[in-house]
């Protein structure tokens, strides 16, 4: 970094050396003129910022405070639902593998007890079967996979809780959006009916009404589908995971038990 430092400056000072005044004055337009473009661009973009923040909220306020405030009120609250399961799934997540082996090498040197506490000092579904199947093994294999496969279906819920809510929003948006859409095509049709004249103007609001809450539901349905499809695959991926550590914990039971 030094060595570039130095390099850098021996080049500036024989480059100012070697410049007459002329060169420097032209240097100097040029470099005005440089700032001054550089800050109308940057005014430029500032103000297409600023436009855009007012272009959204203006295209909001035309489509009607009725629908679109219902179209905001399901993304709020899509996106709040989603944002919880994103969290919880993530925090349910366990390396199996990982737990497997602790558990095998507790069955192996201290026995169910042993297992178990592993279980209870280890978070998410896969090891709360695991202490479920664990915890009934006096009463043999038959009612471990019982406890297992029942202890799954309530895990499999809670992973699954509150999902449909989304799903819900994911539908009711767009459907909003084409009621507001109607309803904006009638106000257009009343106009034209109680003005008697087919004028473009008398129409263009109405029409524009339907488009935007049209426009704004999709987009709601959109956002919502893409945090929808994370959740599924999440879950999806969990409840392979609980499903291969039933397995292996039936298959470590009867091989501890022979």
């Amino acid at each position: 970094m030094k060595r570039l430092f130095s390099i850098l400056a021996i080049a500036g000072i024989m480059a100012f050396g070697t410049v007459n005044a002329n060169t420097n004055a032209n240097t100097n337009t040029i470099v005005n003129s440089t700032i001054v473009s550089s800050t109308q661009d940057e005014g430029a973009t500032a103000t297409e910022e600023v436009g855009f923040h007012q272009e959204l909220k203006k295209r909001f306020i035309e489509g009607g405070p009725g629908f679109m405030g219902i179209v905001l009120l399901c993304l709020i609250l899509g996106l709040a639902i989603a944002i919880e399961r994103i969290i919880f799934l993530n925090l349910s997540s366990t390396n199996t593998k990982k737990l497997t082996q602790d558990v095998e090498e507790a069955l192996s040197s201290g026995g169910v007890e042993a297992a178990k506490e592993v279980c209870r000092n280890t978070k998410g579904p896969v090891a709360s079967i695991f202490y479920q199947g664990l915890d009934r093994t006096d009463e043999g294999l038959e009612q471990v996979e019982k406890a297992v496969v029942s202890y799954g279906g309530v895990q499999m819920g809670q992973l699954e809780k509150n999902v449909s809510w989304i799903a819900l929003f994911i539908a009711l948006a767009p459907m909003l959006g084409f009621m507001g859409t109607v309803i904006g095509m009638i106000s257009a049709f009343d106009k034209i009916e109680a003005a008697g004249d087919m004028n473009p103007s008398l129409v263009a609001g109405g029409i524009k009404i339907a488009l935007l809450t049209t426009v704004f539901g999709l987009v709601v349905a959109i956002i919502l589908q893409v945090f929808y499809n994370y959740i599924i695959a999440k879950i999806d991926s969990i409840v392979n995971d609980m499903e291969d550590a039933s397995i292996t914990l039936m298959d470590l039971l009867i091989r501890n038990k022979n």
